[in-house]
């Protein structure tokens, strides 16, 4: 058993060769500090989480097309993508994520347009704040599996491993938060179109 651990450049170069556990390594080594310093400049959990997933997105993004050349020095590079997702997140100052256009959230479509024009990114916004609004009225259960499922792109394997429920009970659990929230925009005639 070997005492010393490897460096991140190791860990680097072996997770591009093909070594998922290496990332793991890597993620758990500094996942506290990154964490901490997302957490500092936005002070709210989730959103942190989020941001963090996004930065580890982006980093296996680049190391898997070849493009980290940062010489052994990963922890300031992962700090700087960090630092630019929480600019960026002040930035938009919509903290809507934008979701994809599934099955399930069709009526999503309209978000999808990258040539918004002034008026169309108006309507966009309202619609963002609407879904918010409607999701916030949604039984925590639900609610929680609908944003896990929608905003982070987690699978049901993977909400059922992070709640502690059967992947049945995470599914049902989606079904009715689909449910509901057609029930609700059909009782408050919320257009999520335009």
């Amino acid at each position: 058993m070997q005492k010393q651990k490897l460096a991140d450049s190791v860990l680097v170069k072996n997770y591009i060769n093909g070594s998922e556990r290496s990332l793991e390594i890597l993620i758990g080594r500094h996942k506290q500090k990154i964490y901490s310093f997302i957490y500092s400049k936005v002070l709210d959990r989730d959103v942190a989480e989020d941001i963090f997933q996004d930065a580890f997105i982006k980093v296996i993004n680049t190391l898997k097309l070849g493009n980290y050349n940062e010489e052994g020095k990963f922890l300031p590079w992962v700090m700087r993508i960090s630092h630019n997702l929480v600019i960026d997140h002040f930035r938009k100052g919509n903290r809507m994520p934008s979701f994809k256009n599934t099955e399930e959230f069709d009526i999503f479509s309209v978000l999808s347009d990258s040539s918004l024009n002034a008026e169309k990114q108006l309507i966009k916004n309202q619609i963002h704040f609407d879904v918010r609004r409607i999701i916030e009225e949604l039984p925590e259960d639900q609610k929680e599996v609908l944003i896990m499922r929608i905003y982070r792109d987690m699978s049901f394997k993977e909400i059922s491993e992070t709640t502690g429920v059967s992947i049945n009970t995470a599914l049902g659990r989606m079904r009715y938060a689909l449910i509901n929230l057609r029930k609700i925009i059909e009782k408050n005639k919320i257009i999520l179109t335009n």
